[in-house]
């Protein structure tokens, strides 16, 4: 093990934030009800779940009845898609989403496209963008939702969600993207985006692990998701996780307060580092390299394979994925990168440096000072995803 670790894996998650922390800590010792318990205990659990509920819906510009705790962003998607699919079985079975959606959206899509679902898969040009003209072409008569992330989770680009969903909203088509990358990052206003439905992760901006939410507009009537004792107003039954619920909803509310200063610091820190490894000849910047989250930076590095240069930089004490943490260690090349027009080899070839507010300059410098060396050896080994001792996420 390295003397010095630096994480920068932050788009795979991230380090509980002190708000977060010291606002879950009562409901476990203290204010442990069963929220849908009727005596105090209970009455107390349902009014710490219920003020983070307004905490969360004031946070990404919705109401608060129109916020739905889940277990977290995959969650969150799967019940968007196939509740877009229940709603509207009369009108059709066409879904469209992107080239480069999360494992959680594009997989249930692939899912649904097995039970007979049409499903229209989206090309991306090399930055990650789809345009509102793409999305018009591809809306048929017979399309019941359209689904697009509002930032990728692994080359950051982020998308124009606002007049995406004007052309869906055009031609009467539900509209749900993954904001899961974008929430605590930058600015998310789902009432002002127009959207029907949006999701979220708590771990993605200093929340617990194990919480998310899915945003759901008053004109879109959701089905249930989970059948039970009738829990989040009928539509996701089980107990709820009052804890999770309270810290996700602290830590996006800080996270909301301090974001301009924290993207701004954090903008610098990528731009930096962005500046540093392009320097490298063998080094390419993936996603579009304005519209880009704060704090992500990936490269394509040719003649070495991205799985090596994870294991290779992870002894030196420097913790980055070589994309999607849901997918790393499969040895397959990124979908995400081929969808944007890179071959096999380079899609193999991916890392992705993802920054938080917890970083600093020195981490920076440590980085691009280990980088050549690392890449230097990394061009004399080739392994595949078995010799890995470590799954994704």
């Amino acid at each position: 093990m390295a003397e010095r670790r630096i994480y920068a894996d932050n788009a795979a998650t991230t380090a509980v934030s002190d708000a977060a922390l010291s606002a879950m800590l009562p409901y476990f010792k203290e204010c442990y009800g069963n929220p849908s318990a009727t005596h105090s205990f209970g009455t107390e659990a349902k009014r710490g779940l219920e003020e983070a509920r307004s905490t969360v819906a004031r946070a990404l510009g919705a109401r608060v009845n129109e916020i739905y705790f889940t277990s977290g962003g995959t969650e969150s998607d799967n019940w968007a898609l196939y509740a877009a699919a229940e709603l509207r079985k009369k009108k059709g079975s066409h879904i469209v989403i992107t080239e480069i959606e999360h494992s959680a959206v594009y997989r249930t899509a692939k899912e649904m496209e097995k039970k007979g679902f049409d499903i229209t898969f989206l090309p991306v040009d090399r930055e990650g963008h789809v345009t509102p003209e793409q999305l018009e072409d591809a809306i048929r008569d017979n399309t019941v939702l359209v689904s697009i992330m509002m930032a990728n989770n692994e080359i950051g680009t982020i998308l124009p969600i606002r007049e995406l969903c004007a052309v869906a909203r055009k031609r009467g088509v539900l509209f749900h993207t993954d904001a899961v990358q974008a929430a605590g990052h930058i600015p998310v206003d789902a009432v002002g985006l127009g959207v029907d439905m949006l999701s979220v992760s708590g771990h993605k901006f200093g929340g617990p692990k194990g919480v998310g939410a899915l945003y759901v507009n008053l004109r879109t009537v959701v089905p249930p998701m989970i059948i039970g004792g009738g829990q989040e107003k009928g539509r996701r039954s089980g107990t709820s996780n009052v804890p999770g619920a309270v810290g996700m909803a602290a830590a996006l509310e800080d996270a909301v307060l301090h974001m301009g200063e924290n993207a701004q610091k954090i903008a610098i820190l990528r731009d930096r580092l962005i500046s540093g490894v392009l320097q490298l000849p063998q080094a390419e910047l993936t996603g579009d390299p304005v519209h880009r989250l704060p704090g992500l930076a990936s490269f394509v590095f040719s003649g070495v394979e991205g799985e090596v240069l994870v294991s290779l930089l992870n002894e030196a004490g420097i913790c980055v994925s070589s994309g999607s943490a849901c997918s790393a260690g499969s040895g397959e090349p990124s979908r995400v990168l081929k969808a944007a027009g890179y071959d096999g080899t380079s899609a193999s070839a991916a890392i992705r440096f993802s920054l938080s507010e917890n970083n600093t300059s020195d981490d920076v410098t440590y980085i691009l000072a280990q980088l050549p060396f690392i890449l230097e050896k990394a061009k004399t080994i080739k392994f595949t995803a078995r010799d890995l001792d470590f799954d994704g996420d």
